[in-house]
């Protein structure tokens, strides 16, 4: 495509014409945009407004609003585009596009008004692919996973359908990170490692570095440190020289989640920290705050409680009296992490108090961390209520150091506790268990291949693998062996 480019920049091009030959440039490379490419796009955008071209200005707007997502542009930039935006209509607009843009130009700022847009368009039976293709988006930038990951699931499922491949590994890899988040391992594995597939076939490597943070994520969860160390590094190294800030921010999380769960605080808090140093290339002011909980947690072990406390403040600042749903989870948990000890249970029961019930593996760190605290308060009845349904769910999820955390904790209260069991869809890859759990839904090897762009040779081999890693010999056995907790 360069060649071409190079051609049509050496033509005599008004205005408008030059404004769409930057919206074919800037969409065909997967890159962030440096200094003034943010204010001259903003105004070939104006300039398409100008000429009456409505779509064109809306896509213009939507690349510099979804670039500036990022790497920070900083504030003139940023106001410059927030601007832009209320010139092309208000953050209520039916247009999904446009309530994409606001979502995307003010994400603190707007959190309360998009969660409430988004609400809305979550009940309408009627959804179209591309309408979800901008919601899903609109959700994670507010921390909406729970809503983003059905938007999303839409879209994934309506591009397929569509053939419309070339949009697959920015969707799949929003969904995976989002599904990680609550806790759904198989959703989020599977997508991750398509994308990353589809990334390299379409030789774009920005967006397989981001499925690999997602592949680091989850692999930090479930206690795979040196796979979870061994993808973010990966990412990194794509990330870094392109100024990829939303790139490096997601390595980190992965980073972070598996110092936590191997009791490295100083390490933990150490890299959570990088996301709120603008210096830092994991800079990042929206995904800084969704690690508050996680830097609480691992300051509340290095004596680094008065730095967590102002950290907390400037993110509570900064989201506002009604922040996204994830920094809003995040920071309850973190207030009663860093709470006095008169103040922490009544801080730990606000924190629970919260709907969390798509979101469980929050749901028990913040019982673990009550239990924690309960049985050190000598409260020890108490904390094995809390210490069981932590234990439990980490179980069921597959969380094996935060199960051992917990199992620990029971058995310091005297109370015993079985160890964790390994599960038989743990034996399987990515793309094993994705095409396992098609096959276990019904569907036929070619229509398996025909969904996933595979031959249906290839997933005859595949399902061949996966029978003895199963312990099972036939296709009617995949659904029960494939269940959560179901030993291999």
């Amino acid at each position: 495509m360069e060649p071409v480019l190079r051609e049509v920049r050496e033509l005599d091009l008004g205005e408008l014409d030059r404004a769409r030959v930057a919206w074919v440039e800037e969409t065909a490379v997967t890159r962030p945009l440096e200094g003034e490419q943010y204010m001259s796009m903003i105004a070939a955008a104006e300039h398409a407004a100008t000429a009456g071209e409505h779509d064109l200005h809306v896509d213009l707007l939507w690349l510099v609003a979804s670039r500036a997502w990022w790497a920070d542009p900083g504030p003139q930039v940023r106001q410059a585009l927030i601007t832009a935006a209320e010139r092309l209509g208000d953050a209520t607009s039916e247009d999904p596009r446009v309530f994409a843009v606001h979502a995307y130009a003010d994400p603190l700022s707007h959190a309360d008004g998009v969660l409430t847009r988004l609400k809305r368009a979550s009940r309408d039976p009627m959804l179209d692919t591309d309408a979800a293709r901008f919601f899903g988006p609109a959700a994670l930038v507010v921390g909406a996973f729970d809503l983003g990951a059905d938007f999303l699931k839409t879209a994934v499922d309506g591009l397929r359908t569509d053939g419309r491949l070339g949009h697959l590994p920015r969707m799949l890899v929003l969904y995976s990170s989002m599904t990680a988040r609550l806790g759904d391992w198989q959703a989020a594995v599977t997508s991750a490692d398509e994308a990353r597939r589809l990334a390299e076939e379409f030789a774009d490597p920005q967006w397989a570095a981001a499925a690999d943070t997602a592949i680091s994520i989850v692999a930090a969860m479930r206690g795979d440190e040196e796979k979870a160390e061994q993808m973010a590094a990966r990412a990194e190294m794509v990330a870094e020289p392109a100024g990829a800030n939303i790139t490096m921010a997601f390595a980190q999380i992965g980073k972070v989640l598996a110092a936590l769960a191997s009791g490295r605080h100083a390490d933990a808090y150490a890299t959570a920290a990088r996301l709120f140093d603008p210096a830092d290339p994991a800079y990042h002011p929206v995904i800084s705050s969704w690690l508050i909980a996680d830097l609480a947690e691992a300051a509340s072990h290095t004596n680094q409680l008065d730095a967590a406390r102002a950290r907390v403040a400037q993110v509570q600042s900064g989201a506002g009296s009604r922040p996204g749903t994830w920094i809003a989870l995040g920071l309850s948990h973190a207030r009663a992490l860093l709470a006095d000890p008169a103040e922490a249970r009544d801080r730990f029961d606000e924190a629970l108090s919260l709907d969390l019930a798509r979101w469980p593996f929050q749901r028990a760190r913040v019982e673990l961390a009550y239990g924690q605290w309960l049985r050190r308060q000598r409260h020890v009845a108490d904390s094995r209520v809390l210490l069981r349904a932590a234990r439990d769910t980490f179980a069921s999820l597959g969380c094996a150091p935060w199960f051992e955390q917990a199992h620990r904790e029971l058995r310091a209260s005297g109370e015993g506790s079985r160890r964790q069991a390994p599960e038989a869809r743990d034996e399987l890859t990515a793309q094993e268990l994705q095409i396992a759990q098609l096959a276990a839904d019904g569907l036929t090897n070619r229509e398996i291949g025909q969904r996933l762009f595979l031959s249906h040779r290839t997933i005859s081999t595949h399902l061949y693998r996966v029978f003895p890693k199963l312990g099972i010999t036939s296709r009617a056995e995949l659904g029960t062996a494939l269940m959560p907790g179901v030993q291999p």
